[in-house]
């Protein structure tokens, strides 16, 4: 009888623990359309705080973490619709200027601003997650649109690669390679065009070659025509990498890449995850957290997913304001939302 009552006991306590951080989902993706939100324009501000937002409204960048919360959350509950929303607020970014169509910086209508490569790339990424989940091509067409986007920033100039904006031939960067990679993997998944793969092993190559750090870590960029190293370091280009290396294992079967996996893994543990926790950068945190799910889908390993959970637990214990708008400065950012509602969406799908 006590391991009956016992039994009960735990379904029940589950059952409190999955409600709890349904409503705390269901909370911050309040705040972000209470908030940040103008339904009158559908647009989003980039901070609660008019002081801090240096245009009426939010850059592309803050979107690109929101649509892939968006997709997330849809995960959790496919019967909702969060991710159309964001995608047709998204649209009021489309600058088709040659050479050719894609998302630019700022809100078209308002001004005409350059186009980062990784900011559309961080779209396609999410939209070739959406694809894969519910196979509406519209999806998959717009992730094919932002490809021929990226690729219009490839050149020979440092020996490959991608520059991280379309008017800046100085830097070719992590943060728009990595992606790359992810997004060229994705399409040669659904498509089978030997180009994608080509594509994906040529800027994974140039990364590895010119912007790993020995350790397994990545730094941020390279300049040009000089090469020389940017030697900052963030979690989500070691992020994009890493997971690149385990989508290259899923499809090529060479032990090569998941033995790379497992080295930039746990480098990047050593590195970034410091004091009990991961640096201030919830964003940049949430995409290393993909790469670690999926070696997790690989190894079944959950070591590093927990130290995940126990940083985004202390996150929503200290790092929130009494209307559960999170962020460590006393203004509150829409990158930072979209940011945590995605770790958050994340954990929960794998019950952790």
């Amino acid at each position: 009888m006590k391991k009956i009552v016992f039994t009960l006991a735990g379904l029940l306590s589950l059952a409190g623990t999955l409600q709890a951080q349904t409503e705390r989902l269901h909370r911050i993706q309040e705040n972000i359309q209470t908030v940040f939100y103008d339904p009158a324009s559908a647009l989003y501000q980039e901070t609660n705080d008019a002081a801090h937002n240096e245009k009426p409204h939010s850059y592309l960048w803050p979107l690109c973490a929101l649509v892939q919360a968006a997709n997330e959350m849809e995960v959790l509950e496919p019967k909702q619709s969060y991710l159309g929303p964001v995608l047709k607020t998204i649209q009021q970014y489309y600058n088709e200027n040659p050479p050719a169509p894609g998302y630019q910086a700022y809100v078209t209508k308002e001004k005409i601003d350059t186009r980062f490569f990784d900011d559309n790339q961080w779209i396609a990424i999410a939209c070739l997650d959406a694809y894969q989940r519910t196979k509406q091509k519209s999806y998959l067409d717009t992730a094919e649109l932002i490809y021929r986007f990226m690729m219009t920033g490839y050149d020979q100039a440092g020996g490959g690669g991608i520059y991280w904006k379309e008017d800046d031939k100085t830097t070719k960067n992590t943060c728009s390679n990595g992606p790359g990679v992810l997004i060229a993997l994705q399409l040669y998944k659904i498509k089978k065009d030997r180009k994608y793969l080509d594509t994906a092993l040529d800027l994974y190559r140039w990364t590895n070659t010119h912007l790993q750090a020995p350790s397994g870590i990545y730094y941020d960029a390279v300049k040009l025509p000089s090469m020389k190293i940017d030697s900052a370091i963030y979690t989500y280009n070691t992020g994009t990498m890493l997971q690149s290396s385990v989508l290259l294992y899923e499809l090529t079967k060479e032990k090569k890449y998941l033995q790379e996996a497992q080295r930039v893994a746990k480098a990047a543990r050593q590195h970034f995850f410091r004091k009990q926790k991961f640096p201030d950068h919830y964003w940049f945190n949430v995409v290393l957290l993909r790469g670690y799910i999926e070696l997790y889908q690989i190894d079944a390993d959950p070591q590093y997913l927990k130290l995940f959970k126990q940083d985004a637990e202390r996150i929503w214990k200290e790092e929130k304001d009494a209307k559960d708008l999170i962020g460590k400065k006393p203004w509150k950012t829409l990158i930072d939302q979209a940011a945590m509602l995605e770790m958050y969406a994340r954990l929960q799908t794998l019950k952790l």
